[in-house]
């Protein structure tokens, strides 16, 4: 499972915020995600319960249309620390899901997670999702996509300058999250290779001797 630790209130073991799921009637931990509160979309979610819950959840979630679900901070059975939000998965992605279930014995219980092929490298669209547990991963995977994406000769040393101009323009967006770091990209060929040629010719990047796009 997915999970980012924070410090704990009396400053011991590190500990996972914990939120609530719900959908088509059925209420399961969620241990991770990634929304936009803003569009009130899904795009990740990890959660742990009841297997019957667990397959109701994403029946809602995967329903077309999709069903809408609630995130409710606080773990089931336990009081919530208040706030919630209604989110479903975006229209775009309809077609792109997949569901991975498995039994945790030890727990007696189950965990699934309900992820879009968009957050795969090999699953070739304009836009993605980047998935990570370490933010500072981020700018060289998101070079990976766009080397997957694009024919241009993409080098590895120009991770950070590409992550930052798409922060700047907005084509990476970041998510709200938990338990993991997830940013939502979308990749315009004819804009990046207007953007890498200027920035070749005014200095801003350099071009290696010898330029692999392959190597990320």
């Amino acid at each position: 499972m997915l999970d980012t630790p924070t410090t704990s209130p009396a400053g011991g073991e590190p500990e996972t915020q914990l939120y609530t799921i719900t959908a088509g009637g059925f209420s399961a931990t969620c241990d991770a995600f990634a929304s936009d509160p803003e569009q009130n979309q899904l795009w990740f979610c990890s959660m742990v319960g009841a297997q019957t819950s667990l397959k109701a959840i994403w029946a809602a979630l995967l329903n077309s249309p999709p069903s809408p679900a609630f995130l409710i901070k606080g773990a089931v059975d336990e009081l919530h620390e208040g706030g919630y939000e209604r989110c479903q998965i975006p229209e775009t992605s309809i077609g792109t899901w997949k569901t991975k279930i498995a039994r945790l014995p030890q727990a007696g219980a189950w965990h699934a997670m309900v992820f879009t092929q968009m957050a795969e490298l090999s699953f070739e669209r304009d836009a993605f999702l980047l998935l990570t547990p370490d933010a500072s991963e981020a700018p060289a995977l998101h070079l990976r996509f766009l080397n997957q994406r694009t024919e241009l000769p993409i080098h590895r040393s120009w991770a950070d300058w590409l992550w930052q101009q798409g922060l700047e323009s907005e084509s990476i967006r970041p998510l709200k999250s938990e338990g993991l770091h997830a940013w939502y990209c979308h990749h315009d060929p004819h804009g990046l290779e207007s953007e890498l040629s200027a920035a070749v010719r005014y200095g801003a990047l350099r071009l290696p001797r010898q330029l692999n796009g392959a190597a990320a």
